[in-house]
């Protein structure tokens, strides 16, 4: 969906489609370099990463298999209750394989933290981590992140996957959500 298509709703643009693509044609050349000879596995997080995961893929100038995790953390209302929980687990054994988690956005490590733990446990050859945007101002547990897009303000963001209420996934584009809409 093209930004005016919700003429209004957003109050800034931080990132246009060219932008993203470019970057992740980066990320993809970085990925395949650092993963020749090895047999790569990319872990999706749902639902936000969806569109992340499908453009570096198409990026990617080799073979990856996928598969995809479910997790919640969910307290009250937007805040993290430091609970996890996994809502859809892996369909693919990963002992000795190379796991690339794919993420739309990185904020406070926590729940990231946790799923990168729970997949080290499962005896990998290695788990490490690619995300379009982090936010190294909204950080509570560190978090070693391989391959970053770009990083962003502490701000509410939609597009590109991420959402507000279900909505605003299919942008094109990532922007803060104008205060009206959420108020």
């Amino acid at each position: 969906m093209d930004p005016r298509h919700i003429d209004g709703d957003l109050e800034t643009i931080l990132l246009t489609e060219e932008e993203i693509q470019g970057r992740l044609a980066e990320m993809a050349a970085e990925i395949s370099r650092d993963y020749e000879g090895k047999d790569l596995l990319l872990l999706g997080v749902l639902k936000g990463a969806v569109m992340v995961m499908a453009d570096l893929s198409r990026h990617l100038p080799r073979h990856a298999e996928q598969d995809w995790m479910a997790i919640s953390s969910y307290g009250s209302g937007t805040r993290s209750s430091g609970v996890v929980r996994i809502v859809k687990d892996l369909d693919t054994d990963i002992l000795d394989r190379h796991v690339l988690v794919v993420e739309d956005i990185i904020d406070t490590g926590l729940t990231l933290s946790w799923l990168v733990s729970n997949l080290r446990s499962r005896g990998p050859a290695s788990v490490e981590i690619c995300t379009l945007l982090r936010k190294p101002e909204a950080e509570k547990t560190p978090v070693d992140v391989n391959y970053v897009g770009f990083d962003i303000p502490n701000a509410f963001v939609v597009g590109y996957g991420l959402d507000f209420n279900e909505k605003y996934r299919n942008l094109r584009v990532v922007g803060t959500l104008a205060p009206h809409v959420y108020t």
